[in-house]
């Protein structure tokens, strides 16, 4: 597997994260379409989608306004109703046969495959210069985070991951207010989840069915050892709680509902990682249920400044350790539809006030705790919130609470129309003709930082143990064993670009 050059992964550390979160970095020449270089840039861009069911249905969708150029799908029957709707597109199930043949004639990519495969097929195309939208999670291993980060700074390509809730407005405005001190110093951040909702908790099962007629299965494993097809098994959907394949319930969600404290708090390497298991883990899935704590350091950090100058753009902040805890999953139960109870959630005293406000405490939410009140989101996005200040009987919607009238607006906005899934993927598709990567708000150099820190939740469990996390030299230092969670040792043939 080749390697990130040695200079820049030890160069490119956490103050240029931070710096890449506020300050504008120009777009590198070097391999970007010639689209960004004097083009029309009302002109549509060549699209090419890596990935067209599934997830990638809706990706491929949002970028209709746009040329839809080519398929790519490795089972034929699934994608047959979109190759109807995009009739002028090529189809392909091998994506490294879309690049060799159409790799002139496209300008960008979406990545919407299972996890395992996003980092193999997004480096493959951003090493010809191509514009990248990738789903969350961005990649299955803190190898291939690192790897993608750094790739998306050597080349200068425009990129996006695909937690479409980094659009909204309430996600945007909920970081403005908890970097004002709002909250004050946060000490504890609670996230709970209702996945899975696929199976997880079991052992591969023996034997081995046919493989369909319209299903390319080597290409469905890439990167991931060989195993025989299982019909119902792995693909299409199922694949989330297998290991080789998925990230369970923390990929699944995470950079979702992580994604508000950790823009907000300017999380950056955990030095600590325990992660507790429901149901027990083996070596093929994810558990019924977990409950990790990830202890983040104090830090110095840069935010946008409320009062800028021609001279004054940024404030420093000191922001103190503060503790994170995921909660996934519950109980094993073969009667729910999701196989668990939903019960894996915060302590009740934690939430009382969250239950006499709602009437129940929701199976997906995040839960802030400063040492001046508290923030509270009750869906999966944090795009909706409410504000609960020491001395305050109840929580307030934050547009009705008083003390956020004053704060100032620091983030700009997405402007653009539509549901925040489709504001997403137009403001990647803005920016590449803007040849701004600075403008996606879910860029790899940040997507990939979110991403790193929710896979250290899937290496304690696969290792078993607490992780003491060395964050620059990318190692587990209490536990050798974790290395393999950390890079993994690739199929023949299936290497990042």
């Amino acid at each position: 597997m080749k390697s990130p050059k040695a200079s820049t992964a030890h160069r490119w550390n956490r103050r240029d994260f931070l710096k890449s979160t506020t300050l504008a970095t120009g777009a590198i020449t070097f391999g970007v379409p010639t689209l960004l270089r004097g083009a029309n840039l009302n002109s549509k861009l060549n699209i090419a989608s890596i990935g067209a069911m599934g997830k990638g249905k809706s990706d491929t969708d949002n970028c209709a306004g746009e040329n839809i150029v080519a398929l790519c799908d490795v089972d034929a029957e699934r994608c047959a109703e979109q190759l109807k709707i995009y009739s002028s597109a090529k189809f392909f199930q091998d994506y490294r046969r879309l690049l060799d043949e159409m790799g002139k004639s496209i300008d960008a990519v979406t990545v919407s495959t299972p996890d395992h495969f996003h980092a193999i097929a997004a480096s493959a195309a951003m090493r010809l210069g191509k514009h990248v939208y990738c789903q969350k999670p961005l990649v299955q291993t803190i190898y291939e985070a690192r790897y993608l980060r750094d790739l998306a700074h050597e080349t200068g390509v425009v990129t996006q991951m695909g937690n479409q809730g980094s659009a909204a407005d309430g996600l945007r405005r909920a970081v403005e207010c908890i970097q004002s001190g709002l909250i004050g110093q946060v000490s504890e951040v609670h996230v709970w989840t209702n996945r899975p909702v696929w199976p997880q908790g079991m052992e591969r099962p023996a034997g081995s069915d046919p493989v369909p007629a319209s299903l390319d299965w080597n290409t469905w494993l890439g990167p991931a050892p060989e195993r025989p097809f299982k019909k119902g098994v792995y693909h299409s959907f199922k694949w989330r709680g297998w290991q080789d394949f998925g990230t369970g319930a923390l990929g699944d969600m995470a950079c979702h509902t992580v994604n508000m404290p950790f823009r907000a708090l300017h999380l950056g390497y955990p030095s600590e990682i325990e992660a507790e298991t429901i149901g027990g883990m083996n070596r093929e899935t994810y558990p019924m249920g977990s409950k990790i704590r990830f202890q983040f350091p104090a830090r110095k950090t840069q935010i946008a400044a409320a009062k800028k100058s021609f001279f004054h753009h940024h404030d420093t902040i000191a922001l103190n350790p503060v503790t994170l805890w995921w909660y996934d999953g519950g109980q094993p139960d073969a009667s729910a539809p999701n196989g668990h109870d939903f019960s894996n959630k915060p302590p009740k005293e934690l939430t009382a006030d969250i239950a006499e406000m709602l009437g129940e405490i929701p199976n997906s939410a995040c839960l802030l705790i400063g040492d001046k009140g508290k923030i509270f989101s009750p869906d999966d996005y944090g795009e909706q919130f409410f504000v609960k200040l020491n001395g305050e009987k109840k929580y307030t919607h934050y547009k009705k609470h008083a003390s956020t009238v004053t704060i100032a607006q620091t983030i700009p906005r997405n402007p653009h129309k539509g549901d925040n899934d489709h504001r997403h993927h137009i403001e990647w598709i803005e920016a590449i003709k803007a040849g701004r990567p600075q403008d996606c708000y879910s860029r790899f150099a940040i997507g990939a930082q979110l991403t790193e820190i929710m896979l250290l939740g899937c290496v304690a469990l696969r290792a078993g143990r607490k992780i003491e996390w060395d964050g620059p030299n990318m190692i587990a230092k209490n536990c050798p064993a974790a290395a393999p969670f950390i890079k993994r040792s690739n199929r023949p043939g299936w290497v990042l670009s």
